[in-house]
């Protein structure tokens, strides 16, 4: 197995925090997607990132890698075991990418004003979601689950672009303290994630 993947995107971040959750061996082969490999090229013409490749299966998708590497490996699960929570979380997970990660996109690829607005609605949108962070160990969960790993990875570059999400309480801080201590999460980073901003402190 081959994660194919970009060491600043945080969708890849995504796929590889699951990965090493699982504790999956996987060989984990690092490109610049502006000039993707050649032989990614050949299984993906997008060359987007991430890309898994497992023998004849092609998937470059991130959240269709997190949900496969879950099925494929169900030790730790990630998911809850029934249809309806498992629908609730794909749901979630949807509405956190709409909501976020399309603003942290317009942070990081549009122009200085559309930036500085999405900037603060990203943050204000962050903030609102406080009482959530803190009601549970885990975002609306007792145990970690794949909501959270697709939120760790945009929680983490928030610093690097200049939002500060600390509250009173901590709530949000104290969250993302408890995710990005997990080992598995230690070694999801790439050599550039290390080197962002040190997070939240």
């Amino acid at each position: 197995m081959t994660l194919f993947s970009s060491p600043t995107c945080a969708m890849s971040h995504c796929a590889r925090f699951v990965l090493h959750e699982k504790g999956v061996v996987a060989d984990i082969e690092y490109y610049d997607p502006t000039e993707p490999p050649e032989d990614l090229l050949e299984l993906n013409p997008n060359g987007t990132s991430p890309t898994l490749i497992e023998r004849d299966l092609v998937l470059y998708d991130s959240r269709i890698i997190m949900e496969y590497l879950d099925e494929r490996f169900p030790h730790p699960p990630l998911h809850q075991m029934d249809p309806v929570s498992r629908a609730n979380a794909r749901m979630l997970i949807k509405r956190i990418d709409q909501d976020w990660y399309q603003l942290l996109d317009e942070i990081l690829f549009s122009g200085e004003k559309k930036s500085a607005r999405s900037k603060k609605m990203l943050r204000e949108s962050i903030l609102s979601a406080s009482p959530i962070f803190a009601a549970r160990p885990y975002f609306m969960s007792d145990e970690f689950s794949l909501i959270d790993c697709v939120i760790a990875p945009l929680l983490w570059r928030l610093p690097s672009i200049g939002i500060d999400i600390s509250t009173p309480n901590e709530a949000i801080t104290n969250y993302a303290h408890r995710i990005f201590n997990r080992a598995a999460f230690k070694r999801s980073l790439s050599e550039i994630e290390k080197e962002m901003i040190e997070p939240l402190k």
